[in-house]
């Protein structure tokens, strides 16, 4: 039996051990894990990769969809709720009654078009084939024009509220994709009479209330000092679009750690956990692992890397940081200015390549080592010197999210030759990520905001040559989070506080958190190497970036044109 009871200094029986659960929504999966309240260990975890994954070529009945489109089914997050929570209690050993709340986080900005129960309109028999009735994933990226547009006409306008946002939109954001589902498809937003972020749905599913998070609000809903876009903005962006704040967006605020509601029935015969428990206000995967890695002084960033990479960081400082995706009062903790920017390709990247540059007889060595395609050309690459493979590259195969804030970006590789080999380019795109970062802490530390540790957290921190890399580019001690499922944990901590456990997530992380501080550290020498080859990303950064060069924009409208 795990754990029931635990006895006191006097060997008395003292009350019985609590739990709560953490559910982490990603771009291919949900993971749920079982965490006891009082020293944040985690018991049992459990996967459900999404049946429909991403909907990026076609929907599930066969309708093509159009370039950067990246769409899910959100019967699939149902799925997470029904088969990995029932599956991490049952291998926890944790009696159902022992649980007391249930926490979420979800991948930000994806977007929910529902009726104003909740329905999900790519649910309506009559909307199957409609691409704009399904959810549009945080990587859907079809809305830059929008973006563009949204951004323009705010500095335009001078909007106090551009300036929070680092001076650019992104088209990842509610309004951006909001937009878009306005000019193409208005019949869909018509029938939309919510839009709802999925961190938000998800709690609704679970509690049967609506709340809206204060994280994604402020980050992701343009939300500043309690204050949305003005109507006369908006109209001057579309006159059809003046409204859409009143009637599809705007709804009650719930605080980071706040109780949302109560599990219903329904949703305690999905999860098998007693009804009534603590439903915690939703929150977004990156930001609710900050008190879970234990960063909640300023200084301490956490970069969450998997698919993509978001960094945030709290600080007592505000600034106005140059293609930030977000500064936000309390956004991350209260009393403190929560900063997000971000990578928005990472392991995408790394898994690109395997997918499309490793040959048969890497695949036949690696079988024979034992070794994934990963591990093999990991190995590879770290016997390799600093500059050895004559490679620089841009990470922008997904667009670049911060600090350009531009998807239609495209990556690059210069100095290929006939002798190039898969580990020369993997290294070089390891690195390239390891650049994207470097950038970024630059644009904070040029701002007047510190950055004094790196913390890492997700799936990639199992590579120690990346983590390496990453220390010695940036200079910076790295930390990593002693969990395997950051965000998860980071949920659960919240749903402890929402269920009276803590008084607030600082406490909550004191108790619960988990981080190795200072794991690597920056190497003089290589940390020399690789700032030679960070000036040639930057010459490349600005020269593709910062309009020298527009080819990759030109190269994107030839595709759309031909795709038509």
């Amino acid at each position: 039996m795990v754990n029931a009871e635990i006895q006191d200094e006097r060997g008395e029986e003292s009350r019985p051990d609590t739990y709560v659960i953490g559910v982490d929504y990603g771009t291919l999966s949900g993971r749920a894990v079982v965490v006891r309240v009082s020293d944040g260990a985690e018991l049992a975890a459990a996967e459900h990769a999404y049946t429909h994954a991403v909907l990026d070529r076609e929907l599930p009945d066969g309708t093509s969809l159009p370039p950067d489109w990246a769409l899910q089914v959100p019967s699939d997050y149902i799925d997470v709720l029904r088969i990995a929570v029932p599956e991490a209690l049952a291998r926890s050993g944790v009696r159902p009654e022992q649980v007391v709340g249930i926490g979420t986080d979800f991948t930000a900005c994806t977007m929910v078009p529902t009726l104003a129960d909740g329905t999900p309109l790519c649910e309506l028999p009559e909307l199957t084939g409609r691409p704009h009735a399904y959810v549009k994933l945080w990587r859907h990226h079809a809305a830059q024009a929008q973006a563009d547009r949204i951004t323009a006409l705010a500095a335009e306008r001078k909007e106090p509220w551009i300036k929070r946002y680092g001076g650019k939109i992104s088209s990842e954001w509610e309004f951006a994709k909001a937009l878009q589902l306005l000019e193409e498809d208005p019949e869909i937003y018509a029938r939309t009479e919510r839009w709802v972020e999925a961190a938000d749905w998800i709690v609704w599913q679970l509690s049967g209330t609506y709340v809206r998070n204060a994280c994604t609000a402020g980050y992701k809903g343009q939300l500043q000092d309690g204050v949305y876009p003005s109507p006369e903005y908006l109209a001057a962006l579309n006159p059809d679009f003046a409204d859409f704040v009143t009637t599809k967006l705007e709804h009650p605020i719930g605080q980071l750690g706040d109780l949302a509601g109560r599990l219903t029935a329904e949703a305690a015969a999905w999860t098998g956990l007693p009804e009534g428990i603590a439903v915690c206000v939703g929150n977004v995967d990156a930001h609710v692992t900050a008190p879970a890695a234990t960063a909640v002084e300023p200084g301490r960033m956490v970069a969450i890397m998997g698919t993509s990479t978001c960094h945030v960081m709290s600080s007592d400082q505000w600034a106005e940081v140059p293609g930030m995706c977000g500064v936000v009062d309390g956004g991350i903790l209260p009393g403190l200015w929560g900063y997000e920017a971000g990578q928005s390709g990472v392991g995408d990247i790394f898994g690109w390549f395997v997918r499309t540059g490793f040959p048969a007889s890497y695949a036949e060595e690696a079988a024979a080592l034992g070794r994934d395609a990963h591990q093999h050309l990991t190995a590879l690459a770290a016997e390799q010197k600093i500059g050895e493979h004559g490679l620089i590259a841009l990470d922008w195969q997904s667009g670049n999210r911060s600090v350009l804030v531009d998807h239609d970006l495209s990556g690059i590789i210069v100095g290929l030759t006939l002798s190039t080999r898969p580990e020369d380019v993997y290294r070089a795109l390891l690195e390239a990520t390891a650049f994207g970062t470097r950038t970024i802490i630059e644009a904070f530390e040029n701002s007047g905001v510190p950055v004094r540790e790196l913390i890492i957290a997700g799936g990639l921190t199992k590579n120690a040559l990346l983590m390496q890399i990453y220390s010695d580019v940036t200079r910076l001690p790295l930390g990593v989070i002693d969990s395997t499922q950051g965000p998860a944990l980071g949920a659960a901590m919240h749903a402890a506080v929402a269920a009276g456990s803590y008084p607030d997530i600082r406490a909550a992380a004191h108790a619960m958190g988990k981080a190795r501080p200072a794991v690597y550290q920056p190497d003089p020498e290589r940390a020399a190497a690789y700032d030679r080859l960070f000036a040639e990303y930057r010459e490349l950064h600005d020269y593709f970036g910062r309009g020298a060069n527009e080819v990759m924009h030109r190269l994107r409208r030839i595709r759309a044109e031909a795709s038509v």
